[in-house]
């Protein structure tokens, strides 16, 4: 059989590309059907894998890109719609490029995976800092995959799945071929693809040992009673729309349904939770409303402040910046924190200058946030125990290293806030953000946002009491403190970069040297 008889007409291949990218975003929350990932690569790959021109690949690859992206990444018309339509253009042309790249001989259904698991883990951080979203680990977040976080964060949960769907792609293949030849053998197929049959292999090795992989350990301590608050309101509104007087006056309101408890121990506010101009947080009436309802429960409050740079720990003109700190009973601010990843066309614009002489409409974002510094941790006494809070604030769950930043806490925080955002799609996929986080550094992760969702998420990825979307509620839970490290948050990135990197190196050139007659595979 040759790649003429193989080969699909013009029209098909495109058609079956986009419908396996449209799978791929149906995986991901908020429709959340994680064994789709695994279909549409399957259907994507059966196309791309027996066209021989690497520009007919390449067209391929995009189309399943486009299907892919524009629907899960929706959510960034709300932010920008030119941004939406270009971003999600950009990596649905790097898949194009994967496809492109990656060989289509023998070795060839073990190097395309490590080739798109490459342009995925590029998009996390090209361009403006990356836009790490509708990612095949945030599909996975619901699934028995979810554990794999904890060797290799979301870089190895892609490389598994695309390996799992490029192996049913081949296996379907080469039944189906064989099939039609006389004296069909279960085990000569069996043979004929064992370099996909070892990659398989690999994937179950990985599997059970994330079973038995560190997770990190619960301290000899007192857990903390921790009370997240969620003040409602309307979604799909912006800071320009509803004055932020009226989102503290919401926490204010819902922090005063909490009865003084003995054993309360911190109650957590979302980000943007007060936002002072033009005076010092101690100086602002904000603080005021706080630092009473530290008093009258006896605990600290952990607060998001929106604050001009000019009172912050790092001063600069004409700017400001995202922080949490903690307000304690008597009053004193302590242990401040400022957001380090900024939204870029959120809280500052790039390329600024140029967008503004094109006319480009900015007056969402006047000014641009300074970024803050490590280390991402918030320091609290608790009964004699010096807690350490890591936090990712918002947009900073959705990053492995900012996650890796902050897990010298015994508890990591998300103070985030999406009520600019219509719909649940960025909601949820933050609610899948926060399990990989929990999972790749083995702590609990405390998720408060002003209009939903809030919810505790344990080191297992489980999601306890989430509230729902605009509704005003207080949700507590016992959270143990715990420490240790796991490979992931020992190692980062950077051995899966090595490792695929040289799977996709090595599979080209073992693709070209054994290249036989026959059909492309």
């Amino acid at each position: 059989m040759t790649d003429a008889d193989t080969a699909s007409p013009a029209w098909r291949a495109p058609l079956f590309a986009l419908a396996g990218g449209l799978a791929v975003a149906f995986s991901m929350p908020p429709w959340g059907f994680w064994p789709l990932a695994f279909v549409g690569i399957a259907v994507f790959d059966a196309v791309v894998r027996i066209e021989p021109s690497r520009r007919r690949r390449a067209t391929i690859g995009f189309v399943f890109g486009i299907g892919w992206m524009y629907p899960a990444l929706a959510w960034v018309w709300f932010l920008t719609v030119p941004g939406y339509l270009v971003v999600a253009a950009l990596y649905a042309g790097a898949h194009a490029l994967a496809a492109a790249a990656a060989p289509t001989g023998r070795w060839g259904p073990v190097a395309r995976p490590a080739a798109h698991t490459l342009v995925e883990a590029i998009r996390f951080s090209v361009p403006f800092g990356g836009v790490p979203l509708a990612s095949i680990g945030i599909s996975q977040a619901g699934g028995p995959l979810l554990g794999l976080a904890r060797i290799g964060g979301v870089m190895l949960i892609t490389w598994v799945v695309f390996q799992i769907g490029v192996a049913i792609a081949t296996a379907a293949r080469s039944v189906a071929d064989g099939m039609r030849t006389a004296g069909f053998s279960w085990r000569e197929t069996w043979l004929a693809e064992r370099e996909t049959a070892g990659a398989i292999g690999i994937v179950a090795l990985v599997a059970i040992v994330a079973v038995v992989a560190p997770e990190g350990y619960e301290i000899d301590a007192d857990p903390m009673t921790i009370a997240a608050v969620q003040g409602g309101g309307e979604q799909g509104t912006r800071a320009l729309d509803v004055p932020s007087s009226v989102v503290t006056e919401r926490l204010v309101e819902a922090t005063r349904t909490i009865e003084p408890d003995p054993d309360l121990d911190l109650v957590v506010w979302p980000e943007n939770g007060i936002d002072v101009d033009n005076e010092p947080l101690a100086e602002s009436p904000e603080y005021v409303l706080v630092a009473a309802e530290a008093a009258r429960l006896g605990v600290p409050l952990s607060v998001g402040v929106t604050i001009d740079s000019e009172y912050s720990s790092h001063p600069v003109d004409d700017s400001f910046v995202n922080a949490q700190t903690i307000v304690l009973p008597d009053g004193r601010i302590t242990s401040w924190y400022e957001k380090v990843h900024i939204v870029p066309f959120g809280e500052y614009v790039p390329l600024r200058g140029p967008l503004e002489a094109l006319g480009a409409p900015l007056e969402h974002v006047r000014s641009d946030a300074t970024r803050g510094k490590d280390p991402a941790v918030l320091e609290l006494d608790h009964d004699g125990t010096d807690v350490r809070f890591g936090v990712m604030i918002s947009w900073e769950v959705f990053f492995g290293h900012r996650g890796r930043a902050a897990d010298d806490g015994n508890i990591l925080l998300n103070p985030t806030n999406g009520a600019s955002y219509t719909w649940t799609m960025l909601q949820t996929q933050q609610i899948a953000s926060s399990k990989l986080r929990a999972v790749e550094t083995g702590r609990w992760v405390v998720q408060v946002s002003p209009t939903g969702f809030s919810a505790f998420v344990t080191p297992d990825g489980e999601v306890i009491d989430r509230t729902d979307v605009s509704e005003r509620r207080v949700i507590v839970t016992e959270v143990p403190l715990r420490a240790g490290t796991t490979w992931y948050s020992a190692t980062g990135d950077a051995p899966w970069w090595l490792a695929l990197l040289a799977v996709l190196g090595l599979g080209g050139w073992l693709s070209r040297r054994a290249r036989r007659p026959g059909p492309a595979r």
